[in-house]
């Protein structure tokens, strides 16, 4: 499994909260649903995505037509026409909790399937598209995930961002695997080219190093063999000693830290599925016993595999 499958590969979108809008300015919204992560292709016109009041620090962006936004949770934050217009309304983390601003009416109606805005003709049309819940293991990459990637034209399959845009607005049988499996192939093109960057995380970079690469691939495919520094040197023809500072040079962590990180994570997804026992999954992420996962689980997360799958439950 690589990183990226990984962000995919345990609760993947399903029943994905997905609208489309259309806009006149001024149009503002004040977002406070903190979903783990939102997907917005702009379709038509432009607007702005930036920061709630108060923050100084980051001055937003603008986007246009072609442009896809990947935002980060839980933070809030603000879509408008221009970053001079004030929100307008504020969309909480429930479908039914939009309100205005001031307590008034909204400005935004439903505009027919899975679309509203406060204008069917508006120059702006964007798609929302927000995933309710995270993988462990895609933790892994919205750990380093910045609060806001935006995608210009071009960077992001333009095919994709239409067909989910034509989807978004059906009501046919199935509709909703359909918009949730688009969805999932928009959020793998939009990663796939951002982590192309310079900025992207080690783990990743270090995949084309034919020594780490090789052995981040081991741990990803087979996560219960017994490694060990000395195992995945061998492996890859380096000494230990070698191996060892290379790894964590490019990865940002030693061999074993990164194992333990991984193991966890997937741990983390596996113990959500509802066959799933302690004991499967210590054997499945290369534990002895349940009561060793269950150890290595609290320490390094704090809580042990009943509360995650406690809080997971209430969530």
């Amino acid at each position: 499994m690589d990183v990226v499958a990984g962000l995919l590969d345990g609760p993947r979108a399903r029943g994905a909260f997905l609208l489309r809008s259309h806009l006149r300015a001024p149009w503002g919204m004040r977002i406070e649903d903190e979903a783990p992560l939102t997907i917005v292709p702009v379709l038509r016109g432009s607007g702005w995505v930036g920061p709630v009041v108060g923050d100084t620090t980051d001055a937003g962006e603008h986007v246009a037509a072609g442009d896809v936004v990947l935002l980060r949770g839980p933070d809030h934050y603000v879509v408008a026409d221009a970053p001079t217009t004030a929100p307008q309304v504020v969309v909480g983390p429930e479908p039914d909790m939009c309100r205005a601003v001031d307590g008034g009416p909204s400005p935004m109606t439903t505009l027919g399937v899975r679309s509203w805005g406060n204008d069917p003709d508006g120059e702006t049309v964007i798609v929302t598209g927000t995933y309710p819940m995270d993988g462990e293991v895609g933790r892994r990459v919205l750990r380093v995930l910045p609060q806001r990637v935006v995608l210009r034209r071009g960077d992001v399959d333009a095919g994709l961002v239409e067909m989910l845009a034509r989807e978004v607005v059906q009501d046919l049988p199935g509709q909703e695997a359909v918009l949730d499996r688009l969805l999932d192939l928009l959020l793998i093109s939009c990663l796939r080219t951002w982590l192309s960057r310079d900025d992207a995380p080690g783990w990743y970079r270090a995949d084309a190093d034919p020594v780490v690469g090789a052995a981040l691939r081991l741990i990803h495919h087979d996560p219960a063999r017994a490694w060990t520094v000395d195992a995945l040197a061998r492996e890859v023809g380096l000494s230990r000693a070698a191996f060892s500072r290379r790894f964590t040079a490019l990865v940002g962590e030693p061999p074993m830290a990164y194992l333990t990180g991984w193991r966890l994570d997937l741990a983390a997804d596996l113990l959500l599925q509802p066959d799933a026992t302690l004991a499967s999954v210590a054997r499945a992420v290369g534990y002895a016993t349940p009561f060793a996962l269950s150890a290595a689980f609290k320490r390094v997360r704090g809580v042990s595999p009943a509360a995650h799958r406690a809080r997971a439950g209430a969530a």
